[in-house]
């Protein structure tokens, strides 16, 4: 996806390859295409696209995933502009 990129280098999204069993939930429930199955395993097709809505990691029962959910999601960065504070949707 090369439209409405957040910011590169800052997506704090981590992937254990290690620990993934390669059941493909990563890959349903991100609404960016960050995630493809390659080899019996999850792989980051395009990191740079994750908002870091958090869908992943919730949904990784192995544990594989991680990231800091309202970093950079949407709904975070609402709340954030209507309370005048920190971008957190409270995940």
């Amino acid at each position: 996806m090369t439209e409405l990129r957040y910011i590169e280098d800052a997506v704090t999204l981590q992937l254990d390859a290690g620990r993934c069993t390669g059941c493909g939930m990563c890959v349903t429930v991100c609404p960016r295409g960050v995630f493809a199955l390659g080899g019996g395993r999850a792989t980051l097709a395009d990191r740079g696209a994750c908002i870091e809505c958090g869908a992943c990691a919730l949904n990784c029962e192995a544990g594989a995933i991680g990231v800091e959910p309202g970093v950079g999601c949407a709904a975070a960065i609402i709340h954030g502009w209507l309370t005048g504070g920190e971008a957190s949707c409270d995940c």
